[in-house]
């Protein structure tokens, strides 16, 4: 196991360099001037600008760019953003609490969703049931996020008036109500984040569990009499819910993802609001940031992934 988690851990950071490498490429070559405003501003001489640009470290070559902000980025530093002058990790630590909030509660009402969905549409297969839990998933899966939260905001909040549409980022919770305004802004966006990654993961535990019901060992427990209830809990879920769990600790950084379009469209001011205004701006350092942040996210919960697998299931060796 030690040498197993070395190795993989080497190759993660070759990874993670790579990709670090690539982005930042990507985001030096992509059109946009990270001045902004002041890269078109008629008041402003060129030499002036080139100062600018000289004090944001963009007069230099790409390699000597790129090692100064890997040399940071090994120091903890991520360096400053362009256009507000702040400090990259002050601004993911202002946006990070209401993300981990809208993240955190969609993926605990997910898994608590989808699981014994998944379970009744497996073992009630072909059933009306089975086919309208089948359909809905088809569709949230199907529907993009930013459509959804389109349409909920036009149903509940346009036409209904139940919930806002505006995430108001400066609401504090210190007593019930702002407690039940927290939970009514933050409603709209924690569903939309649910429907979809439910409609993922109820497919995979129905899937999981299929794929174990003709087994012999569930027709051996059938067969020393064992009743329906005492096979599933004993012998089904055992098995059928380890590719599950893994499945759950790889998709966590897929739901961060689903995020950054599900933020802009409510207004959230958290990470994935934050990057994407940033892609507008051309603020490659936040960018830079954000996106190795996620990229740091799926390496670590892959590796999590493997060693849960074979701590769950002793059949499976690294």
């Amino acid at each position: 196991m030690f040498s197993y988690l070395i190795k993989r851990i080497l190759i993660s950071l070759a990874t993670l360099l790579g990709i670090s490498l690539v982005i930042f490429t990507i985001l030096t070559l992509a059109p946009g001037n990270p001045l902004g405003e002041l890269a078109t501003n008629p008041n402003l001489t060129e030499a002036v600008r080139e100062n600018l640009r000289r004090s944001l470290g963009l007069d230099q070559p790409l390699p000597i760019r790129y090692f100064k902000w890997l040399t940071s980025l090994l120091q903890g530093d991520l360096g400053y953003s362009f256009t507000s002058r702040s400090p990259v990790s002050e601004l993911i630590g202002q946006r990070l609490p209401t993300t981990l909030w809208v993240v955190g509660s969609a993926y605990v009402l997910s898994v608590a969703i989808a699981v014994p969905c998944g379970i009744i549409g497996a073992l009630k297969r072909y059933s009306w049931l089975d086919q309208l839990l089948t359909t809905a998933s088809l569709i949230g899966f199907s529907l993009p996020t930013f459509l959804t939260g389109l349409v909920l905001i036009l149903l509940f909040s346009v036409q209904l008036h139940w919930f806002p549409f505006i995430y108001e980022s400066t609401l504090e919770v210190n007593d019930l109500n702002s407690l039940g305004q927290q939970i009514q802004q933050s409603f709209l966006p924690i569903l939309v984040l649910t429907l979809y990654q439910c409609a993922v993961l109820m497919r995979f535990v129905r899937s999981a569990v299929l794929e174990e019901l003709p087994q012999d060992y569930i027709r051996t427990a059938y067969a020393k009499g064992l009743g329906s209830w005492g096979v599933i809990k004993n012998h089904l879920l055992r098995n059928a819910l380890i590719p599950v769990v893994t499945l759950i600790a790889l998709d966590i950084p897929t739901i961060f993802t689903g995020a950054l379009v599900t933020e802009q469209v409510f207004r959230v001011p958290g990470i994935g609001a934050l990057m994407i205004e940033s892609i507008y701006r051309s603020d490659t350092p936040v960018v830079m940031a954000v996106t190795f942040i996620y990229a740091v996210l799926i390496v670590l919960f892959s590796i999590l992934a493997d060693v849960a697998y074979v701590l769950l299931d002793p059949r499976v060796t690294l």
